[in-house]
């Protein structure tokens, strides 16, 4: 059984500038209707370019805006020790009124952990870690004390102050795409944020694969399995690509041509639960579709789209 999450999207701000464009874009964000403001946690540049530090970032734009919740997308486990990072993250909820959103991975830029000094372990390490970490995210956000033992980490009754406003925590998102992932979000998340690319390699790939119907549905799927019966209480969320054009086929035609999608249909293409091709109706009707299809009620964009969606946003969250 899938649950109807209402509708609700959010910005992934790419663009690093000043401290006045990036406090700009999180008031257009809310202006627009957006429900979450996001960043990815970088040392690097990755294919989305140079980033600000994540906690800094996200208190200058929940000091900036009224209701916009700002989030991670994602951080990743192994830059910080989860103690530093709770303390960080249930501050910044306190500072920001309850409107911060956790997003969490296990890290995948090889290029970026040789750069660092920090060993690319491989990725069940990387899994078994963020796992243990989620339990000691949790015990501080709960308990008065953290006693915590395992492989990875060890925590002796450190007192867990401050505690964060939305309780029992902030909501915690998950970045899966392979099963063991999947089946780490579908236990521990509030919201899983389905990956439409491959980072197996340590490195970026757009595998039109990855992609497609079938293995979205493998990924929900690995999802419902670590969940259980409480699969319908998790939110669905994915990155997604919009495009407003009166020839969906066409604009579908063009992206394996530019991509060199080989064994592609068009067909598949225009089936992706990540792309949106048409009208403003006919988005909405897509959207609509495939939150009965799969479940999917969280739809992120890039700021260079949060235009182009903003009618979308406007007529199906109301604001």
């Amino acid at each position: 059984m899938i649950r109807k999450h209402p509708f609700r999207f959010g910005v992934l701000n790419e663009t690093m500038l000043s401290q006045q464009h990036w406090l700009a874009q999180a008031r257009k964000a809310e202006e627009l209707g957006y429900a979450t403001f996001l960043i990815r946690d970088h040392f690097v540049s990755d294919f989305g370019g140079a980033t600000f530090s994540p906690v800094a970032s996200m208190m200058a734009a929940a000091n900036a805006t009224q209701t916009l919740r700002t989030g991670t997308l994602v951080i990743d486990n192994d830059f910080r020790h989860p103690i530093v990072l709770a303390k960080e993250v249930a501050t910044l909820d306190q500072m920001s009124g309850g409107r911060f959103e956790l997003g969490l991975g296990a890290g995948w830029l090889q290029a970026e952990y040789e750069q660092m000094g920090i060993p690319f372990d491989p990725p069940g390490v990387r899994v078994s870690r963020l796992g243990e970490a989620i339990q000691v995210f949790k015990a501080f956000f709960t308990e008065e004390r953290v006693h915590f033992t395992g492989q990875h980490y060890t925590v002796k009754g450190l007192e867990s102050f401050p505690k964060p406003i939305q309780q029992p925590h902030p909501p915690l998102l998950i970045g899966a795409g392979k099963k063991r992932m999947c089946q780490l979000a579908g236990r521990e998340a509030d919201i899983v944020g389905l990956l439409t690319i491959s980072t197996s390699h340590g490195t970026f790939q757009a595998d039109p694969v990855e992609m497609l119907a079938s293995a979205i549905t493998q990924k929900i799927n690995w999802v419902r399995e670590g969940a259980g019966e409480r699969f319908p209480e998790i939110e669905l969320s994915m990155m997604i690509s919009i495009c407003i054009t009166e020839n969906p086929q066409q604009y579908a035609e063009q992206l394996i041509q530019e991509n060199k999608w080989h064994n592609i249909s068009v067909e598949q293409v225009l089936d992706m639960p990540s792309k949106f091709f048409g009208s403003i109706d006919q988005i909405i009707e897509q959207m609509e579709a495939r939150r009965e299809q799969y479940g999917f009620s969280y739809y992120i964009v890039s700021d260079k789209f949060m235009d182009t969606l903003a009618p979308v946003v406007a007529r199906l969250t109301g604001k």
